[in-house]
Parts: structure tokens; sequence; C-alpha cells
């Protein structure tokens, strides 16, 4: 028996690389596990390349330096809206962005248009609706950005602004008006 996997295209979410930066390797590998559409900011190009990966697509790069089969992208605005603006118009329903430093203001407005996390060197960022629950250990703890009128259930916050899961089970949002981003940490 073969252990190959069909992956439909487009069925896994796509991976840009805005910046990597001092990102986990081991978790570089599990994002690139099932080979997904792989787009670069130019200002990475060289040190993906280095890295011995494939790249889909070069984002505000030099059409010169791209590997063969390599497509190049270019728009007036900074590569990380390139290519979510790409990844929507090629109707891809995800991507996974690893970037430095997670800028709310960034991302707020693409999580009608496309699934999107967005990985840091420490944390995983994503946008809930109101409603969105999810299943935790005790000790798990969420940030929450923007929206500060919200009710939660199992979770409480301690001095720092950190939400902490209070029993292992089920977390709850619940809030009014646009999604809002909550990050756990890696």
């Amino acid at each position: 028996m073969s252990s190959h996997h069909i992956v439909k295209e487009k069925q896994e979410p796509a991976l840009y690389i805005d910046e990597l930066g001092n990102f986990n390797v081991e978790l570089l590998g599990q994002l690139l596990e099932w080979s997904p559409t792989l787009l670069v900011n130019g200002e990475n190009y060289e040190k993906i390349l280095s890295l011995g990966i494939k790249i889909d697509v070069l984002v505000n790069g030099k059409e010169g330096d791209a590997q063969e089969d390599t497509k190049v992208i270019q728009g007036p605005v900074d590569a990380l809206m390139v290519a979510i603006n790409h990844l929507y118009d090629e109707k891809f329903p995800a991507v996974n962005v690893i970037t430095a430093k997670f800028d709310l203001e960034k991302f707020a407005g693409f999580e009608d248009q496309i699934n999107l996390v967005v990985f840091t060197e420490k944390a995983k960022h994503y946008p809930i609706k109101s409603g969105f629950s999810v299943w935790k250990p005790a000790g798990s703890q969420f940030l929450i950005h923007g929206n500060r009128y919200l009710e939660v259930t199992n979770l409480t916050q301690n001095e720092d602004e950190v939400f902490e899961v209070v029993n292992d089970g089920f977390v709850e949002f619940t809030f009014s008006g646009q999604p809002i981003y909550i990050s756990e940490p890696l």
C-alpha cells in the first residue's frame, strides 16, 4: 500500500512568508508539509531560496532573480497586501502568513476575504467571529486585539491583559460587530 496523499489544489492554505526572522524551522517545516502554494516577499527571497525551498510566487521582487517556474507579481503597495490580494483573486480560501511582528492595522479587513492565520516567532494570531468556541486545556493563554467589549466563558484576565483558561474545556467568545483577532503563544 502506498502512503501517498492526493491533495487537491487550493485545499491546503497557501503560505506567504513576509519576513522569516528567527521563525522556528520545525514549525516552518510543518507549514510546508503538504506542499502549499508558497509566496515570498522579495526582501526574503534569497534567504528562503538558501533553505532549499521551492518558491511558487515572488512578491514585489526582481523578475531576473526568480527561479525558473516562479511567478513574479508586483504591486504598488506593500508586499503583504499584494500577496493577499493575489491569493483572493486566485480564489484561495486560506493563507498562513509568517511575519516578524503582528500589526493589527495591516491585517484588519482581510478576514472577510480569506481565512487568515498569522504566525510570528512567538505566537499565532487569527480572526474570530462572535460565538467562536474552542476546547483548550487549563492554563492556555490568549491575547485579544481590538474589541474590548466582549463576553468570554472559562477565561480569566490577569494584570498583563492576558486571558487564561480556568478549567480544561471549551472557551467561548461573544461580542458584537466585526471579527476580532486573538493570539495564542506557540
